[in-house]
């Protein structure tokens, strides 16, 4: 069969790298992509919102399915304009990424169906914010509402900041049209997780656990970016943490979006807060998260296709979802400045160090092909990925093989998983 991937960052490479192991895939294409994805699918230069001409390159290829990796094109309804032209296509249809689309939808809907999330209140002007602002609680969480590129978060210490936050998402329009309106939520306190999940529209099949490093700087300093590494499993979450999540977040969730007759079919990212008062959503992603694509989809022991095949059919239900039994760990390298202000085009050195083994992966995010060589073409660069019998071993061999690589400005944070050595 012939596959179309719908992206052009870690992410994609990752889903492109485990549609590859499919012996059901002859070819695989891809769009935008990156030098990276170029060397096991055709990339066409495409961009994930060019509808029109994504559905006309799915029609002249003869694609046999399509996965949409990225949000933007989820949350317009792509999947929406492939499925009227009858294409087969994995990912949430656009009433349904409203899940992820708009934090003021979701929030409402784990209010209205009791799915356990931090206190909130949603606002429509800068004025009204300003004013509830006056009798809040600090630390506080600000939101936008729409698309931001994962950096649509500010958490405030005090009532200026807050303020200043405020006037920066709704009046300056920092995020653009994600901030016309917004979510002021309570601060929780407690460990991070990430739950990637299968959804078929009824059924959910939770996939191993990771934990992201938003933050740019080492210690958890700096501006939030989209992701510096990740690790996977999370030791935090237990058993009897995974048994409450089933019961009262992930089942309710899809519960609830086939009761809204938003029927979800595709990815959802659970970001939970385990509190002292027991798990919490901080927030959904419509899609694979980018970087824990990296590290869940390598422990995947299943064909990553036939799981898709059977979302988009109503018969994940039938499928035993497994993983293997280690550990994965992923550091970004990214260039100097990001994610405020970086350079491009600078010559990458080393990745054919990767070649011919099995427990070190390169995921390419911000690459270009040249006649020079491969170089960088964004904030993060590369993923570099590594599997390990347990958690510091794959944090040791990921940082081992960071060291393999060369770039002019290549940064990276140096305590990726600094959490492994807390939960001992």
């Amino acid at each position: 069969m012939k596959v179309l991937i719908v992206g052009g960052g870690g992410r994609e490479h990752a889903i492109a790298a485990s549609v590859a192991k499919s012996p059901r895939v002859d070819r695989i294409y891809c769009v935008p992509g990156n030098a990276g994805i170029a060397q096991i699918a055709e990339c066409a230069p495409i961009g994930a919102m060019e509808f029109d001409r994504i559905v006309e390159f799915a029609r002249e290829k003869e694609i046999d399915l399509t996965i949409v990796g990225m949000d933007d094109p989820l949350v317009g309804g792509l999947v929406d304009e492939l499925e009227n032209a009858g294409l087969r296509v994995f990912g949430p249809r656009r009433n349904a990424a409203v899940l992820e689309g708009s934090k003021a939808f979701s929030k409402d809907l784990m209010k209205k169906y009791h799915i356990p999330t931090a206190a909130y209140e949603n606002f429509d002007s800068a004025d009204a914010a300003l004013s509830y602002l006056e009798r809040a609680h600090f630390p506080i969480v600000l939101k936008a509402d729409g698309l931001a590129l994962g950096k649509g978060v500010l958490i405030c210490n005090t009532l200026e900041e807050a303020k200043e936050g405020v006037r920066s998402i709704m009046l300056d329009q920092k995020f653009g049209a994600a901030g016309n309106r917004m979510v002021i939520e309570e601060f929780l306190v407690g460990r991070e997780v990430s739950v990637l999940s299968f959804v078929d529209g009824k059924t959910i099949k939770a996939m191993t656990s990771a934990q992201d490093h938003k933050r740019a700087q080492d210690g958890d300093q700096g501006l939030n970016t989209g992701g510096m590494g990740t690790f996977s499993p999370s030791p935090f979450y237990t058993k009897e943490i995974d048994e409450f999540c089933r019961k009262y977040i992930y089942q309710p969730t899809v519960d609830a979006m086939a009761a809204e007759g938003r029927a979800f079919q595709g990815i959802i990212f659970f970001g939970l807060m385990l509190t002292e008062d027991g798990p919490k959503v901080l927030e959904y992603n419509a899609r694979f998260g980018d970087p824990e694509a990296q590290v869940v989809l390598p422990r995947m022991k299943n064909d990553v296709v036939e799981v898709m095949e059977a979302c988009i059919d109503g018969r994940l239900d039938q499928v035993d979802l497994q993983f293997e039994d280690n550990a994965a760990v992923c550091v970004v390298l990214a260039s100097e400045g990001y994610p405020v202000s970086y350079e491009k085009g600078k010559v990458i050195t080393g990745l054919e160090q990767f070649e011919g083994k099995d427990d070190y992966y390169c995921f390419h995010a911000g690459t270009k092909q040249t006649d020079g060589g491969i170089v960088t073409n964004g904030g993060r660069v590369l993923g570099i990925t590594a599997k390990g019998k347990d958690l510091k071993q794959a944090r040791a061999n990921a940082y081992e093989a960071a060291e393999w690589i060369s770039f002019e400005n290549k940064y990276m944070r140096h305590d990726i998983g600094k959490a492994i050595d807390e939960a001992e």
